[in-house]
């Protein structure tokens, strides 16, 4: 059945479309401008060929695929580029077989649409290919997902149909400049593993230009299955939606423990400690407006406050990007869908929600200083760190660090850490990217308090760099947009 838009929502789809018409034939510097996405010298993060560096800022648009039409699709993926979202993760079947906006499914069903007098076969795939298309065109990558753990899981596919499916996949967008292969999805890689890994090798031998990763099952990573596995470019895993101490004792897997579940910093910790060291991401933290602990809908929600802890305690601690995700965007909910999780917002005023277009101010962040040198560093901060919500997370580069205070607390950091005999200092805010200068300081040891403290409104990230150096200017009262 099609979906029936609402006429305001049609009314934003018309001006979006008009704003497209407008800009169309402006060149656009995307990102495969500047080459294939590669795993760069260090085995942290990733570049462009040119040695562009490439920061991910993800969304989870899991049912995009399935619950969008053409139209719907053109207004997310725009939305999603002025956002600053670089890469898209979707389902692409959830199901066998899988039914998209159109009544039209996976496996062979095609139907006749009617456009401009002339019949037209438009299917399931050609629908996908519509959505990469459009996605091409905004700079944006979508992370393949190729098929929904639970149905392989639940024996929807085999060994052998996952090498016919990996080819036609492979075949199908492998010339695609902006796909990144996604094997698995919410699910543990011990659990039928010889299918996965044929998958996975098979999408390999006939695509060696995308790279390729494993989305694993709440609470874990990819790094516990497949770490030392060829096709693994970098390792994904799952911090979930569950808040300190809503785990039952003996259920977290490594490296996490009982009243820690909100700590991702510790899975990025994890997986760069392992070797062959490769490039981590929290690729489904909690999402914005999703219950804690996911399944009661009666439940507090998490809120903007929630989503950028889990961003820059994740790339505070080593990870090259984040992904983010929203109750109402994931599932594309509208009125008249049954909603997964107590989801109340249709979709497109859930794109207005301040987590969502808050996300845009780490990637400014993360790209303004030197790229490749930066390693997390906790040793910046002098004596006992602090517990929870209370944690700082350092990461410095040569002549900078930035610290991530949630809560406000007094911080002593050691500036002898970057170079310089004087440091430039200021208070950056994640909600807004608002800049406030604090003054030089000079070398050796530094207190930062942030005044006023308010649950929500008050984390900051604290910028020092050599004053030698030029990133970002005294005068500025924020960070230029990219």
């Amino acid at each position: 059945m099609m979906w029936k838009k609402t006429k305001r929502f049609s009314q934003i789809v018309a001006c979006t479309m008009l704003f497209c018409a407008s800009v169309q034939g402006r060149q656009k510097d995307v990102p495969w401008n500047h080459g294939r996405l590669v795993v760069s010298e260090e085995n942290r993060y990733l570049k462009h060929e040119d040695s562009t560096p490439f920061f991910w800022l993800g969304d989870t648009g899991w049912l995009l695929p399935e619950r969008l039409n053409r139209d719907e699709a053109v207004f997310y993926l725009r939305t999603c580029e002025e956002a600053g979202f670089n890469v898209v993760q979707v389902q692409t079947i959830n199901g066998v077989p899988a039914m998209n906006c159109y009544g039209k499914r996976s496996m062979t069903e095609m139907f006749e649409m009617e456009s401009e007098g002339q019949t037209e076969t438009y299917g399931y795939w050609d629908h996908m290919d519509y959505i990469v298309r459009t996605a091409e065109q905004h700079g944006i990558y979508i992370g393949m997902v190729c098929i929904w753990g639970g149905l392989v899981k639940n024996g929807k596919m085999d060994v052998a149909q996952a090498k016919i499916y990996g080819e036609f996949l492979a075949r199908r967008y492998g010339s695609s400049p902006n796909i990144i292969w996604i094997i698995g999805g919410d699910v543990q890689g011990d659990v039928k593993t010889e299918v996965w890994e044929m998958l996975a090798c098979t999408i390999k031998s006939i695509d060696r230009n995308h790279l390729m990763t494993f989305h694993p099952f709440g609470r874990t990573t990819s790094a516990t299955w497949f770490n030392n596995a060829e096709w693994l470019d970098f390792n994904m895993f799952q911090s979930g939606h569950r808040r300190y101490g809503q785990s039952r004792s003996g259920e977290l897997s490594a490296p996490m423990k009982d009243n820690a579940e909100e700590d991702n910093w510790r899975y990025v910790e994890y997986c760069l400690s392992m070797s062959p060291m490769k490039p981590v991401i929290d690729a489904e933290p909690s999402y914005e407006q999703i219950p804690q602990g996911l399944h009661d809908p009666t439940e507090k929600r998490w809120e903007a406050s929630d989503v950028r802890r889990y961003a820059y305690w994740s790339v505070f601690s080593g990870a090259f990007g984040h992904t983010y995700g929203n109750n109402s965007i994931m599932q594309f909910y509208r009125p008249g869908i049954q909603p997964a999780y107590g989801a109340k917002k249709p979709w497109w005023e859930a794109l207005k929600d301040p987590g969502y277009n808050q996300m845009k101010y780490l990637k400014r962040l993360m790209l303004l200083f030197p790229f490749f040198e930066r390693v997390p560093d906790q040793t910046l901060i002098v004596g006992a760190n602090g517990e929870r919500y209370d944690r700082v997370i350092a990461t410095r580069g040569v002549d900078y660090l930035l610290a991530y205070n949630h809560t406000g607390i007094r911080m002593r950091i050691d500036l002898t850490k970057i170079s310089g005999d004087r440091k430039h200092a200021w208070w950056y805010d994640p909600s807004n990217g608002h800049l406030e200068y604090l003054g030089l300081y000079r070398n050796g040891e530094a207190v930062f308090e942030y005044g006023g403290w308010k649950k929500g409104e008050s984390d900051r990230v604290l910028i020092v760099v050599d004053s030698t150096r030029h990133y970002l200017d005294p005068s500025w009262t924020e960070i230029p947009a990219l």
